[in-house]
């Protein structure tokens, strides 16, 4: 983005960050354009090469830009804002990850003392390989349903508007879902120890 200006004048800069900060929409879409690659292969780098887990990050980021837009005078000092706002999205959706894979992973602990299972060499990263398996291996609809209340912690009424359904059917479809998900976890423990 071009900085310089002439006197009097405020830079590019200046002006877009002054526009974004008086919530201008069009401002908002000429960001986009000017910084939307850009963001998405930071965080490409911050998230090691996982694209989805880039894309979450980079969506939160653009709304905290949105919330927190303020004026900038130098593309620098704007552009380390930025990577401030991209680097705690990334550690916040990272965080969001891994307490959706504890509570799966306590929850197919809890499976396997009822059903009396007990492998004795099996770890927490073996059990979760195993839970995101059995998670990709749940029908698209179904999948993002599991997603939605494990990993974004929507509400069961957020995910009936979203999709379409009753609360009842995306309720009957979680229990379903996670019936699915024990059974499968527990064939691969069975498989695993045979």
């Amino acid at each position: 983005m071009e900085q310089s200006a002439s006197p009097g004048q405020p830079s590019a800069i200046t002006s877009l960050t002054t526009r974004m900060a008086a919530r201008d929409e069009e401002a908002f879409r000429e960001f986009h354009s000017l910084y939307f690659s850009r963001l998405l292969r930071y965080h490409i780098i911050i998230a090691r090469g996982d694209e989805h887990a880039a894309h979450e990050a980079l969506q939160e980021t653009l709304l905290r830009v949105v919330r927190h837009a303020r004026r900038f005078d130098d593309e620098e000092v704007f552009w380390c804002w930025l990577t401030v706002l991209a680097r705690s999205s990334a550690s916040d959706a990272g965080r969001k990850r891994n307490r959706y894979w504890q509570l799966l992973a306590g929850y197919a602990r809890s499976l396997l003392h009822r059903n009396e299972i007990f492998p004795p060499a099996e770890t927490d990263r073996e059990l979760r390989e195993m839970l995101d398996q059995s998670i990709t291996e749940l029908d698209t609809e179904t999948r993002a349903l599991v997603e939605g209340k494990y990993l974004r912690r929507a509400t069961v009424r957020e995910l009936a508007a979203e999709t379409g359904l009753t609360e009842k059917a995306v309720e009957s479809k979680l229990l379903r879902a996670r019936r699915e998900l024990r059974e499968n976890v527990l064939t691969k423990l069975r498989h695993e120890n045979t």
